[in-house]
C-alpha cells in the first residue's frame, strides 16, 4: 500500500484564524507595529485567585491522572454552577470535563454522528464547526442568515435545512464571529423543531457572560425535559475568565451521549490537565467581580470600535449584542483598487489591510461571510483606535 495521509486529514482545513494569528506574531516579532483584530481570547490576565489556586494544586501535588471525565471535585462545582446560573439540574455523570470547550465539541460530534448524518450550521459560523463535523464522518448543512435579521435564524429557515438526515443543531449564542445573541422566541421555536423533529442541538454557551443588553444568558437546555434530553450543553473557562491556555472546556447532556463521550475520551485523551482543573475550581467559585470589570470593559472598547467603523465611509456593522467580535460589512469597497490592484473580495480586502495599514482582520469568506471581515475588540484601547485610524486611512486610499 502506498504511504500518504489519510483522505479524512486531508480534506481538514486548518484553522484560518489561528493561522493568521500565527502570522501577526511573526510580523510583530520581526519589529513590525501591526494592530492585530483577529485573535479570539481576551487580553485580560487571569485574575490572581485562579493562578494562585493553580500554583497551591502544583505544590499539594495534584499533578497525577484524575478521572478521565474529570476530577470529582471539578464536576461538582460545574454542577452547581449549571443549577445556579442556568436553571440545569445535571448528575455529575453528565459532566464531561475536556481539553477546552473546543475539544467537548468534538468529543460530542464523535459520539453523535455517522457517516452521512447532517448538522445544521447557522451561517456566519466559526471556523471550525465545519471542520469538526467532517472528521466526525458528518455532512454540515449551512443555513445562511442575514445581518438585516441581526445574523439570527428564522424559524422557517431552521425547518428548510431538516431532512430525514438531520442529527444535529448547532447553535451559539452569543456568536462567534459576529456577537449576535438569539431571544426567547428564537430559542423556544428552535426547541419546539428539535422535539417534532427529533434532532439534537448542540449549544455552545463559552461567551455566555459576554453580555451587553442587560439581559442573562438563556440555556435552551431549560425549556423543559424533553428538549434538555436533546440538548448537549457546552461550556469553559477560557473567554469568561481569561483562560485560554488553562485548555479546560466541559460538556453536559443525556447520559447515554454523555457516557459515549467520557468513554471516547478516555480512549484518546484521558483526563484534561490535572492542576488546571482545580484553578478551575477556584474560577466557578470565587467572587465573580473580574468577570464584570473584563465585561463592561469589552463592552466599552465595543462601543467605540463600532462607532469608529460606522464613520468610515464604505464600512458598516452592527453593534453586537454579546462576545468581543464584530462583523464589519465592506461591501461598498468590493470593486474598487489600491494601487491598481482590484479589491474583488473581503479575502483582498484582509490581504491589503495587512500589508499596506499592517492592521490584521480575519475574512469573512472564513465564517461563510463573504462580503464581512470579523475583528475583536479584545484589545487594549490605544490600539484599537489606532487601528480604526489606519483601516479609514486604507479605506480612503481605495480607488
Amino acid at each position: 500500500m502506498p504511504l500518504g495521509i489519510s483522505r479524512k486529514a486531508a480534506g481538514i482545513a486548518p484553522s484560518a484564524t489561528l493561522a493568521l494569528n500565527a502570522r501577526v506574531a511573526a510580523m510583530k516579532a520581526s519589529g513590525e507595529k501591526v494592530i492585530g483584530f483577529a485573535s479570539g481570547e481576551p487580553d485580560f490576565d487571569t485574575p490572581v485567585a485562579i493562578r494562585d489556586a493553580m500554583k497551591a494544586a502544583l505544590d499539594s501535588g495534584k499533578t497525577r491522572y484524575t478521572a478521565a471525565s474529570g476530577a470529582p471535585e471539578l464536576r461538582n462545582a460545574i454542577k452547581d454552577k449549571l443549577k445556579r446560573e442556568n436553571g440545569l439540574d445535571y448528575d455529575i455523570s453528565q459532566i464531561v470535563v475536556s481539553n477546552g470547550a473546543k475539544h467537548s465539541i468534538f468529543n460530542a460530534f464523535f459520539a453523535l454522528l455517522n457517516d452521512g448524518d447532517e448538522v445544521i450550521i447557522p451561517t456566519p459560523c466559526w471556523v471550525s464547526y465545519p471542520e469538526m463535523v467532517r472528521m466526525c464522518g458528518g455532512v454540515p448543512v449551512f443555513a445562511q442568515t442575514t445581518e438585516e435579521d441581526n445574523f439570527v435564524l428564522k424559524p422557517s429557515h431552521i425547518e428548510a435545512a431538516i431532512t430525514e438526515k438531520t442529527k444535529v443543531f448547532m447553535l451559539t449564542s452569543p456568536s462567534n464571529p459576529n456577537g449576535s445573541c438569539w431571544g426567547v422566541e428564537d430559542l423556544q421555536a428552535l426547541a419546539d423543531l428539535a422535539v417534532k423533529h427529533d434532532f439534537y442541538i448542540m449549544t455552545d454557551e463559552i461567551y455566555e457572560h459576554l453580555l451587553y443588553n442587560g439581559e442573562k444568558n438563556i440555556s435552551i437546555a431549560s425549556f423543559g425535559e424533553k428538549v434538555k434530553e436533546r440538548t448537549i450543553t457546552i461550556n469553559g473557562v477560557s473567554k469568561t475568565y481569561a483562560m485560554t491556555g488553562f485548555r479546560i472546556g466541559y460538556a453536559a447532556g443525556p447520559k447515554d451521549v454523555m457516557n459515549a463521550i467520557a468513554a471516547c475520551q478516555s480512549q484518546a485523551t484521558s483526563n484534561p490537565n490535572t492542576p488546571s482543573q482545580y484553578a478551575v475550581v477556584k474560577a466557578l467559585t470565587m467572587d465573580q467581580g473580574s468577570v464584570e470589570v473584563m465585561r463592561k470593559a469589552f463592552m466599552e472598547r465595543r462601543d467605540v470600535l463600532v462607532e469608529g467603523l460606522n464613520a468610515i465611509d464604505g464600512i458598516s456593522c452592527l453593534k453586537p449584542d454579546g462576545a468581543f467580535y464584530v462583523m464589519m460589512n465592506v461591501k461598498k469597497l468590493i470593486g474598487k483598487k489600491k494601487n491598481g490592484l482590484a479589491i474583488d473580495s473581503c479575502s483582498t480586502f484582509a490581504q491589503q489591510l495587512l500589508e499596506h495599514e499592517k492592521v490584521a482582520v480575519v475574512p469573512g469568506a472564513e465564517f461563510h461571510a463573504p462580503g464581512f471581515c470579523r475583528l475583536t475588540y479584545a484589545l487594549s484601547m490605544e490600539e484599537l483606535l489606532d487601528g480604526v485610524k489606519r483601516i479609514r486611512a486604507f479605506a480612503e486610499s481605495l480607488t
